[in-house]
């Protein structure tokens, strides 16, 4: 049967494609492209909170995506269930599109977490900034495939770019950008998604709340692993102890609600009885059941139906979950440890970005430092912004593993040999 919540506008792609399934939907084809490529792979070796490698069960980038998909499906399957005045068997949230939303979602973060992406911000600042998002979307429209000494994008379906869409303002529309940006050269990108319409929001930042449904589950089912899953890992790890959370209470009691005092407190019974892991897992489907439906009435209702609906979160799942991010990043993120290894990988990629803009951006120089490919298509370009923007690629997408062998290779004597290559 058809799902009739979406039409053909939605399921148009990016660039004329003659490929027809008769077995799949355009957006399995979407889901699939994404499983089975090499950017997906990577992200197991890409910080999520700890380093990879530290220890066997701490999350990654990968391990969380897919955890980000599973709550993302569920929520499609949940809101089936409970709006049964709004959605039924033959007009519902596609949870294939939900699920390639989500495994999707930090294809563009660079090694080292989000301290990663702030270095590389900073050293981009002249070429147009870095961000995660952005350099998702740019992942899945322009550099997903390399064939014939060139990069295309996997030609993804408008609805599935828009799901990924968390930001839709563009870097030149802030005075002062410092994230949650798409970049400048990505105008195309939401000229295809609303096809060609003015997007004429008060501000940047108003734009940005602008949301497709999917977009919006996504970026809930985000919160929803991160609040919970991270403060998992931190428990284990040392860094959120009884005795620091009571302390934290303390420090900042006069600034909570009686509630997320209360949610603090029952963290502190669950570490005493053992059974933590158990009952943040529970926690899950909370998180699934404190979502709903409200319509809405938007300026693309006439094209697509993913704007019509707003995703509506319970308060009281809503504060637990902002208290949850907020204990990790005053206990866990702005820890010493942490810190102190995010100062060592900022370290490595701004001299590895030196040493290549040195050699590819400021002026092409006869050193070859990148691999074959890359070397290629970046003396191939005239425009030292853009040469800067594929050396940001080339950076972005190491795992934090490749870019301390790449860091070693270009600046430890001992390391490495001429047969040391990839």
């Amino acid at each position: 049967m058809k799902n009739k919540f979406y039409t053909d506008f939605d399921f148009e792609r990016l660039k004329d494609s003659p490929r027809l399934d008769e077995y799949r939907t355009p957006f399995q084809i979407d889901r699939d492209r994404i499983i089975h490529s090499s950017e997906f792979r990577r992200m197991q070796g890409k910080t999520q909170v700890f380093i990879p490698g530290e220890f066997d069960f701490y999350r990654t980038r990968l391990t969380h995506s897919i955890e980000v998909s599973q709550i993302g499906r569920s929520i499609c399957n949940f809101l089936l269930f409970k709006e049964k005045n709004i959605l039924n068997d033959s007009y519902f949230i596609d949870p294939d599109l939900v699920e390639s939303s989500c495994l999707s979602h930090d294809l563009g973060h660079p090694p080292f977490g989000h301290a990663g992406e702030r270095t590389l911000n900073k050293l981009m600042e002249d070429f147009g900034g870095f961000e995660g998002n952005a350099q998702t979307l740019r992942q899945l429209t322009e550099i997903f495939y390399t064939d014939e000494k060139k990069r295309r994008g996997m030609n993804p379906t408008r609805a599935f770019i828009d799901s990924i869409l968390k930001y839709k303002a563009l870097r030149k529309q802030f005075e002062k950008p410092k994230n949650h940006f798409i970049y400048d050269s990505q105008k195309y990108v939401l000229d295809f998604v609303f096809d060609g319409r003015a997007l004429n929001f008060d501000s940047p930042e108003e734009l940005n709340k602008f949301r497709s449904i999917e977009c919006q589950i996504l970026d809930w089912s985000d919160d929803t692993a991160y609040a919970l899953h991270d403060i998992v890992d931190s428990i284990y790890a040392g860094f959120m102890t009884i005795s620091r959370i009571y302390r934290w209470i303390e420090e900042h009691e006069s600034e909570i609600t009686r509630n997320q005092k209360k949610y603090l407190e029952e963290i502190t019974e669950w570490i005493k009885a053992g059974n933590f892991k158990r009952k943040f897992g529970s926690q899950i489907g909370n998180c699934v059941q404190a979502t709903s439906l409200r319509e809405r009435e938007t300026f693309i209702d006439d094209l697509t139906n993913r704007y019509k609906y707003e995703l509506v979160i319970d308060e009281d799942c809503f504060e637990k979950a902002e208290i949850y991010k907020r204990i990790s990043v005053d206990l866990v993120f702005q820890s010493a440890q942490l810190h102190q290894m995010e100062f060592k990988g900022n370290s490595m990629l701004t001299k590895i970005f030196e040493a290549l803009k040195l050699n590819y951006v400021d002026e092409l120089r006869g050193i070859k430092l990148l691999p074959d490919f890359s070397d290629y298509i970046i003396r191939r370009e005239e425009d030292p912004a853009k040469r800067a923007r594929l050396v940001c690629d080339y950076i972005a997408g190491m795992t934090d593993a490749f870019a301390l062998r790449t860091y070693k290779r270009l600046f430890d004597p001992e390391f490495g040999s001429i047969v040391d290559l990839v």
